[in-house]
């Protein structure tokens, strides 16, 4: 992305479950630079940025173009944090940081499961099939990986998402790169 951007562009990423709202939400409070969180998911639902819904896995098939287009001039000015559960979609341009957030799959679990309790309109069969692939997910570090090979490896961090306290630490490690970012760019 351009140098002269005035305020950096965060992709917090991970598997369902990991904390990534949170995270975001909590980040754009703390952050000593205005930032704005972009939760994805919700774009796309709000803007019809999808193909199809997928009724067996209660999905939206995302049509990445479209994505792509609604999020550009936002990306290009920087200043936003992209909430999603993939992040190879960004161009490698629009990220200075892709955080993904790590989770134990058994804590995993516990919380897709608690997650699951809330929305009891979706029914058993597609809750657990749901919460499998999201836990072999993160076991076999899917989205880890998918960071890893998208974008180059210093802007990439992982970092344990399993308590109150771990969100703390993560999102003052994060107000500390983007400090950082600042004194960088000579930005006051």
């Amino acid at each position: 992305m351009s140098t002269s951007k005035q305020a950096p562009v965060i992709i917090i990423t991970g598997t369902p479950g990991t904390g990534k709202t949170t995270h975001a939400e909590l980040l754009a409070q703390e952050s000593p630079i205005p930032l704005k969180h972009i939760n994805v998911g919700d774009i796309v639902k709000e803007k019809n940025l999808y193909e199809e819904y997928d009724e067996e896995w209660q999905s939206y098939t995302v049509d990445e173009d479209k994505l792509l287009d609604e999020l550009e001039p936002l990306a290009s000015e920087g200043g936003i944090i992209l909430d999603w559960h993939t992040c190879e979609i960004f161009p490698e341009r629009w990220a200075d940081l892709v955080v993904v957030l790590r989770c134990d799959h058994t804590k995993l679990w516990n919380r897709l499961e608690q997650r699951h309790a809330l929305h009891p309109s979706r029914h058993s069969g597609y809750a657990l099939k749901k919460i499998q692939e999201n836990n072999e997910a993160e076991i076999m570090e899917v989205v880890l990986d998918e960071a890893r090979s998208s974008y180059a490896q210093e802007i990439v961090v992982e970092l344990q998402s399993e308590s109150t306290e771990d969100l703390e630490s993560n999102v003052t490690r994060i107000v500390q790169w983007i400090e950082a970012w600042k004194k960088d760019r000579n930005l006051s």
